[in-house]
């Protein structure tokens, strides 16, 4: 199932309304002169920094400088036409750190050229192929000519420039017409691969705005709808409901949601590359649409839509809770899709911009997001690869080079590297837990980026098991025959070190036999801070009262820079290091952790296995090593920071350095199915991993960030697994005791031999 749909966070600026088209369905339009003056500018832009916007939609009529008194005003202004106007409203607005889009219709190549220079991104609806429109809805409008259109297009293409085009649908044409025009742009798209979206939009009628400003009418909507949430509905005043003109209901007549599905569909089969825009405004059925395969709202503008200005967006939170109830997460980008954010695209002070303001919208590729301490040698790869399958450490630039790595043969020879020492280290088993999770309370203060888990206090998705709930549990993963349960939670306001001290003896009460794996770092400074106690008195007490090892997790990414930027309330690195190292010595051991592929670099996850290796070689308290790939799609990092899920493969090469960084300092490397899923774990046991993690029982962290690989396993799925990939399987003990192996059959054994 897809699972995220795109919004850009922007302010609309119609710099000007004067037009040289009289379209029938335009209620933007003006033939007066109409051109906001540098001091509104300003304002707005200063406005639209208040409100931490990211785009500057710039929206103008067809050439105003056809009007002699707005070719008078931008004289004066010192403008020699249009085109210079907005330009110098471009680069005031990346001084104020927003990207500028611009539709300013159709124009010729020396303009598109200009306007590259301080654009994001540009655009123009292609509206319809149609010639005999010319004749009825744009009778008298000249650019809106299929062929005047079309070279705009086609000229933006050839100049590299990021590009937003569409069609409106209502307007008189036949289904067949609209069928052609998607093919006209996507014969357009494969010729110059520029078309990065495609809006399907459904015209609506407008009643007339003579003597009022749209701008006005849409901010006061947009206003009202999003600090009530009340739709306004079809039959109130502020949502007119017009009936259709007569030309609209010519050609294929008046606008269906099945119309829509058929045209997302024929969008999909002519470019599966291109995100398809539905607005979500001028229709209710917009959710229908995104589950047929629209991927993207638009603008969420927060001043409304100027087109369509009595018809106000509803506000991102608005959007995001309907799409959470249907399965799916909205998640912010800018104005330019991220497959374009590259020099060969944007041009150099646009992307200083977004290198500086909007980092962690630019794809991973390698390490192109942000400069880096030292220059990334690739040279290194090579000796890299050699020392760390000898177990020796490796240098910070030679792990980041690994963790930057691209070249498909060189990710091979991590592969291998990392598989043999796999091998070296840990054997042919594949070893897996059995056990139970337990999250007794989502209650937490903590409030990081990139979690869906934690709750307020007081929100009503808060909850706190009491003891039935919580021996009910523990019970059941009696029944299911764990030998483990973890027990993690948020950082409870309310409870103190004795309530966490009264979970674990409750529990031994209830399962003496259960060992008790809890409590995250997090939770151990937390105990801390509330009892004035030291770590080593707080690890006493806790292994008094039953505990058998600690989880390390809230690592994250152990680099000061990357925890301030994702989780600035978190404990710092050399806390995490402490507390952990406390556990060491108090004779509990521990597990570490890693969350990677959300805003981190390549030279941040060499430090923080640098911190990883140093410490086990200090204590050798570690059990094992676990990967955990970041979930974005239900966490606030992942919606307002533009973050794709780290692909496969990425998450493969990762693993594998992982391993690498590892060297002979920490036995086993785990694969986290309910991160990754079941198929590309299984596949990881290729890239260095040995162990497989636990069966679960229940798992709220990943799930509520958007994970769809499950909450539970059964043994026999774990250990299929590993033979499926011709090894070996043992069920084993948090401490990797082995307590039953699952030899591979007869007929897999030479299978994996051969």
């Amino acid at each position: 199932m897809r699972r995220r749909v795109t919004f850009s966070r922007n302010l609309t600026l119609s710099l000007s309304r004067t037009c040289q088209c009289y379209c029938k369905y335009c209620a933007f339009a003006t033939h007066k002169a109409h051109l906001y003056e540098p001091e509104q500018v300003i304002e707005i832009l200063d406005g639209a920094a208040r409100r931490r916007v990211k785009e500057l939609l710039v929206l103008t009529g067809e050439r105003p400088e056809v009007n002699p008194e707005v070719a008078r005003r931008l004289a004066a202004l010192g403008h020699s036409d249009f085109t210079s106007y907005v330009v110098w409203v471009c680069e005031r607005s990346l001084e104020r750190g927003i990207l500028p889009h611009t539709n300013l219709g159709v124009l010729d190549r020396d303009d598109l050229a200009r306007l590259r220079q301080v654009t994001a991104s540009q655009g123009l609806m292609l509206e319809s192929v149609s010639e005999r429109l010319m004749e009825t809805v744009h009778a008298g409008s000249p650019t809106k000519h299929p062929a005047r259109r079309m070279e705009t297009i086609a000229a933006a293409g050839e100049l590299r420039i990021p590009f937003t085009s569409g069609i409106l649908v209502g307007i008189g044409e036949t289904e067949l017409e609209r069928i052609e025009s998607l093919e006209a742009l996507a014969r357009l798209h494969g010729e110059h691969g520029h078309i990065q979206e495609v809006i399907l939009q459904n015209f609506v009628p407008h009643e007339r705005y003579y003597g009022r400003e749209p701008a006005q009418i849409a901010e006061r909507a947009a206003a009202e709808y999003w600090r009530t949430g009340l739709d306004p509905g079809a039959s109130a005043p502020a949502r007119p409901q017009l009936p259709l003109p007569e030309w609209a209901k010519e050609g294929a007549g008046p606008v269906t949601i099945e119309d829509m599905k058929r045209l997302i569909a024929e969008c999909r089969r002519l470019m599966p590359d291109v995100g398809i825009q539905v607005p979500p405004n001028l229709a209710d059925w917009w959710p229908e649409l995104v589950a047929a395969g629209a991927t993207d709202l638009g603008g969420l503008s927060a001043n409304g839509d100027h087109i369509s200005p009595e018809h106000p967006f509803p506000s991102p939170h608005q959007v995001r809770k309907r799409l959470q109830a249907d399965g799916y997460a909205l998640t912010e980008r800018l104005c330019v899709y991220g497959s374009y954010i590259d020099p060969e695209w944007v041009e150099q002070g646009v992307m200083d911009v977004i290198k500086s303001c909007y980092w962690s919208f630019i794809p991973r590729r390698g390490s192109a997001r942000a400069d880096p301490q030292r220059p990334i040698r690739p040279d290194l790869v090579g000796g890299a690869i050699e020392k760390g399958r000898d177990g020796v450490a490796l240098g910070a630039q030679e792990l980041t080079a690994l963790f930057a790595e691209g070249r498909p043969e060189a990710i091979e020879a991590i592969r291998v590297a990392a598989d043999e020492l796999r091998a070296e280290m840990a054997g042919e088993t594949v070893t897996f837990v059995v056990n139970r999770n337990i999250n007794v309370s989502n209650v937490c203060t903590v409030g990081c980026a990139f979690c869906g888990f934690g709750q307020g206090r007081r929100s009503p998705d808060a909850y706190e098991h009491d003891r039935d709930e919580f021996a009910r549990r523990v019970r059941e993963a009696v029944e299911y025959g764990a030998s483990e349960l973890c027990i993690q939670s948020g950082i409870h306001p309310a409870w103190g070190l004795e309530d966490y001290e009264r979970w674990l003896r409750f529990a031994k009460s209830v399962a003496p036999q259960l060992h008790l794996h809890a409590y995250s770092p997090m939770e151990i400074a937390h105990m801390c801070d509330i009892s004035g106690l030291p770590p080593a008195e707080v690890f006493e007490r806790l292994r008094e009262a039953g505990l058998g090892s600690t989880p390390g997790t809230a690592a994250e990414v152990l680099h000061d820079g990357v925890r301030e930027r994702i989780s600035p309330n978190k404990l710092p690195v050399a806390r995490w290091v402490e507390i952990i190292e406390a556990s060491h010595r108090a004779g509990l051991r521990s597990t570490a952790t890693v969350m990677f592929g959300h805003i981190e670099e390549p030279w941040e996850l060499a430090e923080h296995m640098r911190v990883v290796r140093e410490l086990q070689q200090r204590t050798g308290g570690i059990t094992e090593f676990v990967p955990l790939s970041f979930i974005p799609f239900q966490t606030l990092l992942g919606r307002t920071h533009g973050i794709e899920e780290i692909s496969r493969e990425e998450s493969l090469k990762h693993t594998a350095v992982f391993r690498l960084a590892l060297g002979r300092t920490v036995p086993s490397v785990q694969a986290s199915w309910v991160k990754m899923g079941l198929d590309a774990a299984s596949e990881s046991l290729r890239w260095g991993v040995n162990d497989l993690g636990g069966t679960l029982m229940e798992e709220s962290i990943s799930r509520l960030a958007g994970s769809q690989h499950g909450t539970r396993l059964e043994p026999e799925q774990l250990v299929a697994a590993a033979h499926a990939a011709g090894r070996p399987a043992a069920e084993r003990s948090t401490l990797y005791e082995v307590r039953r192996r699952y030899e591979l059959p007869a007929a897999a054994a030479v299978s994996a031999a051969a």
